[in-house]
């Protein structure tokens, strides 16, 4: 027979329902006597939370226990806090005792006794039990019922009355079967909420999805979408919102900016406002997104392009919940959840100097990168679909593929040389060209076949003068130095020179990537086309960003 723990129960000492002097003391109810006189309840140790100015009556209660259970063990625990309806301090007193105490929960069972102390010290220990700083289960006491008055009662009556009756409740909720199943569906049907704008048979990409919805739903802490630019983070950030505001999680609007859009004064003005002569042409006073967002959701796309200034300022409006707008003296409160997007690789921007690594480290707590949709083939067909009913809703016109037709295009959207450079806005695009232009509602072969080389012409790479003019010799030069570039074999050169300049090109890593790898990295398993891009520059002593700064150098 499997042998049973040790059971430990803790509580507050109550200093009004526990006190009691005298023979009459036996007569009425206390609940930390009355939790050790449960028949079912073979408590071996009591851990008596209490203020030092309660001794006596700890005192008197542990005489009392050891009377009724004379097997349990009772230990008197400090605890201090100058006000017990004061929840910061009270939380914070239980909070150090749990941080403190020796908890062995592969040996001993534990109870925390809810009964006593103020409402707010029993929301803390609840608290306490439900994140597991206490790994106990909840146990209450009460009276038991009263049959008649107390001169008619028999002795048997009396004790009952004295002892109360308790209930346990178990916060693992996992052993809750109804529980578990009920909190599944939520958040199954959060992960769906938050796709019915991108469609996906991809098991990564339902899997990132479903992990967003679970951080949606439990913080309001920054968020950071990464991704290429058409990937679906403006989507993505709205549904965010509209899930939040769905559970009743935030109260506020939402908000967004381009932040490609705007420089200097102007951005900042944008985000925080500016009073009325701030600058010139500052002809009235301005609150700004920041303020707009209070309470609500604040979705900053392409963060990385705001200026260092505003980034510092954005630092503060985080963390402090406040910022300054231009030309005030004055502080403005604002309390909002960024959502930031980013289709570029913001350590490299902190690397450049272009990042603030602080600003970084406050909005990379939970990042969550969109794969294009050259990396997502199995999503296009269901996005064919989402696009026509897009285009019914908007047009009032229902256009739908004819069985050739749609084939045919299916052939194309899979073919690696489908780069899908600009991901779901190129697949929007297209499918609107031929809905519009299909007669009868129908898409026929004909405008598949004028489709298909547009979007080939569109994802061509269009060569600079440089590109035109130099020869492989002259950009090795140019980039290793002249003695190294002699040194290469000419295999090397040759394929070197090609990859810078398609890295020169290129408006990121990623991008550069999935162009010289788009036929090989469909035969992988895993594709990270920026990993294995700068390992191939390494190689020869180069870097992604050395290649960037010299393009933009360059006369």
């Amino acid at each position: 027979m499997k042998q049973r723990k040790p059971l430990v129960a803790l509580g507050l000492l109550g200093p009004t329902l526990d006190a009691g002097r005298g023979e009459k003391r036996w007569q009425r109810w206390r609940p930390t006597l009355g939790l050790h006189l449960q028949d079912d309840l073979l408590i071996d140790r009591f851990e008596m939370l209490h203020q030092r100015r309660f001794d006596k009556l700890a005192q008197g209660i542990a005489n009392d226990i050891a009377a009724v259970s004379p097997q349990t063990q009772v230990r008197s625990r400090y605890i201090e806090f100058s006000d017990p309806w004061d929840f910061e301090d009270v939380y914070g007193a239980l909070w150090s005792f749990a941080r403190d105490y020796p908890w062995r929960p592969e040996d001993e069972d534990y109870l925390v006794h809810i009964t006593t102390g103020t409402h707010v010290a029993q929301i803390c220990l609840f608290l306490l039990a439900e994140s597991r700083h206490m790994p106990a289960r909840l146990v209450q006491t009460q009276p038991a019922p009263r049959h008649g008055p107390g001169d008619q009662r028999s002795a048997e009556e009396v004790a009952a009355s004295v002892a109360g009756v308790h209930s346990i409740i178990d916060l693992d909720l996992s052993r809750y079967d109804k529980l578990a199943s009920r909190f599944a569906e939520e958040r199954a049907a959060g992960a769906a909420f938050l796709t019915a704008g991108i469609q996906t048979r991809s098991p990564s990409f339902a899997a990132l999805v479903a992990r967003m919805e679970q951080v949606a739903a439990a913080t309001r802490a920054p968020i950071l979408l990464g991704g290429p630019t058409g990937a679906g983070k403006t989507v993505l950030a709205r549904r965010i919102f509209e899930l939040k505001k769905q559970r009743n999680l935030i109260d506020g609007p939402f908000v967004e900016l381009n932040c490609a859009t705007v420089r200097g004064d102007g951005a900042a003005s944008v985000l925080f406002g500016h009073r009325k002569g701030a600058f010139t042409g500052a002809i009235a006073d301005r609150a700004g997104l920041l303020k707009r967002a209070d309470g609500g959701v604040l979705f900053l796309d392409e963060i990385g392009e705001l200026g260092l200034d505003e980034q510092a300022m954005l630092l503060r409006a985080i963390e402090d919940k406040t910022f300054i707008p231009l030309g005030s003296d004055s502080p403005i409160l604002s309390d909002f959840q960024l959502i930031a997007g980013s289709n570029r690789d913001l350590r490299q921007g902190v690397h450049a100097g272009s990042f603030r690594e602080d600003l970084l480290a406050r909005i990379d707590l939970w990042t969550f990168t969109l794969p294009g949709l050259s990396e997502r083939r199995e999503d296009i067909e269901p996005n064919i679909d989402l696009e026509l009913e897009r285009f019914g809703q908007e047009h009032g016109k229902r256009v739908q593929f004819n069985r050739e037709a749609r084939s045919r295009f299916l052939r194309f959207a899979l073919e690696p040389s489908a780069t899908w450079n600009a991901n779901f806005r190129d697949l929007g695009a297209a499918i609107t060209r031929m809905a519009t232009l299909a007669s009868g509602g129908r898409i026929d072969e004909r405008l598949v076949e004028e489709e298909i080389p547009r979007l080939r012409q569109q994802w061509t790479p269009k060569p600079d003068s440089e590109a035109r003019t130099q020869n492989a010799a002259d950009i090795l030069s140019e980039t290793l130095g002249p003695a190294a570039a002699t040194e290469l074999d000419h295999f090397d050169a040759v394929q070197l020179a090609e990859v810078i300049r398609i890295c020169r090109r290129s408006r990121s890593c990623s991008e550069a990537g999935r162009e010289l790898f788009a036929v090989s990295r469909h035969k992988r398993r895993s594709t990270n086309d920026s990993d294995r891009l700068q390992k191939y520059l390494a190689r020869f002593g180069l870097s992604w960003q050395q290649l960037q700064d010299s393009e933009n150098n360059h006369p």
